[in-house]
């Protein structure tokens, strides 16, 4: 990681469900969250880590910010005690099955009420929807130049950073103005455990919540109300193929087992 000036950093983030049998309401289009345990999004960690990192080389200051129920308050405090000095959460039922391009504009606005940045990180994507638009939404709304795929930071100053990028062939490097988005991989960085101290100061920090009032927000670009995009059906994906598995136990099943996978392999004209 480069050592780099002092830089003020946000870091949005995610509390997705735990687990990869995602339930989706079939009248609303929405994730169903109520009886799964959730977490901070896998991804994100690596966000979290390079601010945390960033901030310790050049004695900047990192704000992690979410959006989501009360309960995902846990998320912020988690990220606090993985070393993140502050954090505050977007909360209210005015935000409630927001899709990226809501998500991105609240995350925003929430952005713009803050004192200004010099960077924001965003995971590469989240678990529960693998678009990977959040962070690139942000820097829209902002006016804000972005990089996605972001592998690692190597040099920084005069208001600009250097970036690795990694791309389908390879990687390539880039130079961008600050303040800017940069949506990190996991080649970035190596998430660090919370210390006993850091949920220590976890436990007691504040962590305010904000309404669209708050922010300032257009209530109608916000929910179900201001997403774009609806799911318009549900469908659950069938087995095509049903596989056979051969467990011989003696030397005359083993030749048994050899000679039906002969046999399945001349019907489909294989051998």
């Amino acid at each position: 990681m480069a050592t780099l000036e002092a830089m003020n950093i946000v870091i949005p983030i995610k509390q997705v469900p735990e687990t990869s049998k995602v339930k989706m309401d079939p009248t609303t289009g929405v994730m169903v969250r109520q009886g799964v345990e959730a977490i901070i999004n896998p991804l994100d960690l690596y966000a979290i880590e390079v601010g945390i990192e960033l901030a310790a080389s050049g004695g900047g200051r990192t704000t992690v910010i979410s959006m989501g129920p009360p309960a995902a308050e846990t998320a912020i405090r988690e990220a606090i005690a993985m070393g993140c000095d502050e954090g505050g959460l977007l909360s209210g039922r005015e935000f409630a099955g927001s899709d990226t391009w809501a998500t991105s504009y609240a995350l925003a606005r929430a952005i713009a009420t803050l004192p200004p940045c010099d960077l924001i990180l965003c995971g590469e994507r989240a678990t529960d929807g693998d678009t990977g638009q959040v962070g690139p939404g942000i820097a829209a709304w902002l006016d804000l130049p972005v990089v996605t795929y972001v592998s690692g930071i190597l040099r920084g100053g005069e208001g600009r950073l250097v970036v690795r990028r990694l791309v389908e062939d390879g990687c390539e490097t880039l130079e961008v103005e600050l303040p800017c988005v940069l949506t990190v991989v996991k080649e970035a960085a190596y998430p660090r455990l919370p210390t006993l101290r850091g949920k220590q100061r976890a436990r007691a920090a504040r962590v305010p919540v904000w309404t669209a009032a708050d922010i300032g927000a257009d209530v109608g670009a916000l929910g179900l109300e201001g997403s774009p995009t609806r799911v318009v059906k549900i469908e659950s994906p069938t087995v095509a193929r049903h596989g056979q598995i051969c467990t011989p136990k003696d030397p005359g099943q083993v030749e048994a087992a050899v000679e039906g996978i002969i046999a399945y392999m001349e019907k489909l004209d294989l051998l």
